[in-house]
């Protein structure tokens, strides 16, 4: 039986090639390549999929979830370093940050604007890997498109949409970008999925590394439950500094998040779990829909992760998200083996079509 779920798409992330990432200092071969969502393409096309272009949306969607400082410096950043020479000397082909705004440096006080082109990144970038070239702007815009695009047919009457969003985007922050992210599509989705009428959202993070962005976009919100089950941070997996089972959202709404933290090494009967108490929670806070940032990173042989879940257990997982009756988005985040990424998915996509 053909896939019936729709896979909406923008071509606009070929635009994005960030080439290398900088990790410790040393310039190494990016992760996030376009090939990985051209290999879940395929894999979903040969299954039947029907493929939707991604739909241009008003500035205003990505506004609602985004300080508006973040997406000025993020549609100009590659024009102003190209500008400003730094692709010729000292040669450094991409918007990399060097200095941040630390707050054992500030101490009190509130951080200058850097008037130094150079310097700027760090104001708004939490990393040094995610690197900003000609395109990427592009790119994250039409990755947020997709899932806006998605966030439509759902909210139209759809049960569930998958969109095939490349740059992914759980890391990024109201303010903040990194973690080879730029915009944080499943935000996105989840407020576009608020406007068009779903009192309460509930987002499930299932990448093998914690939503932290999505987290903090909504941590003093009632109406987005958001949770997450990913590797545990403190065993010293990205993000490093947040992750824990104890972030439960602020004082005032505590219990509108939930993080499952997971040993290396775990696989299908722990994931899975893990999956279902947050579908469970996301429930009981009240969700009349669900957005899934789908990772498939978690799984064995992934080399960005410890984790060992399945294609059994990803489907399963699909099982688990499409049982709870709520109509869904699925926003594309990780999954870094080339050779696996797109069975993966599919096998996710096959668990909530069954």
């Amino acid at each position: 039986m053909a896939l019936s779920i729709p896979v909406v798409w923008s071509d606009d992330h070929r635009l994005h090639d960030p080439d290398a990432e900088i990790w410790v200092g040393i310039r190494t071969p990016a992760a996030e390549t376009a090939p990985r969502v051209e290999a879940i393409r395929d894999a979903l096309v040969a299954a039947g999929a029907d493929v939707v272009p991604a739909i241009r949306h008003d500035d205003a969607a990505i506004e609602a979830v985004h300080d508006s400082a973040l997406l000025s410096f993020l549609a100009s950043a590659w024009q102003e370093w190209e500008r400003a020479g730094l692709p010729e000397d000292p040669g450094q082909d991409r918007v990399v940050p060097y200095i941040f705004p630390h707050p054992g440096l500030l101490g009190p006080l509130a951080p200058l604007v850097p008037a130094a082109t150079w310097a700027r990144p760090g104001a708004f970038c939490f990393d040094t890997m995610t690197l900003i070239g000609p395109g990427t702007w592009e790119a994250a815009r039409g990755a947020a498109d997709a899932a806006l695009t998605a966030a439509d047919l759902v909210s139209g009457g759809r049960s569930t949409v998958y969109a095939c969003c490349r740059p992914p985007g759980h890391h990024v922050t109201r303010t903040a970008y990194g973690g080879s992210c730029y915009l944080n599509n499943a935000a996105i989705a989840a407020e576009r999925l608020r406007e068009l009428g779903a009192a309460r959202v509930g987002i499930v993070d299932i990448d093998a590394h914690h939503g932290n962005g999505t987290q903090s976009i909504f941590w003093e919100r009632a109406d987005v439950f958001t949770g997450s089950v990913h590797v545990d941070p403190e065993t010293g997996w990205f993000p490093h500094y947040l992750g824990t089972a104890s972030e439960t959202g602020a004082d005032a709404v505590a219990g509108a998040n939930r993080n499952v933290p997971l040993p290396p090494g775990a696989g299908d009967a722990d994931w899975v779990r893990g999956v279902e108490e947050i579908v469970q929670a996301a429930r009981s806070n009240g969700a009349e829909a669900l957005v899934l940032a789908l990772g498939v990173d978690a799984a064995g042989g992934d080399p960005e992760s410890p984790l060992q879940v399945t294609m059994d257990g990803y489907r399963e997982a699909g099982r688990v998200v499409v049982n709870s009756g709520l109509p869904c988005v699925v926003v594309q985040e990780g999954g870094y083996d080339l050779a696996s990424i797109g069975e993966l998915v599919l096998a996710t996509l096959e668990g909530m079509d069954a």
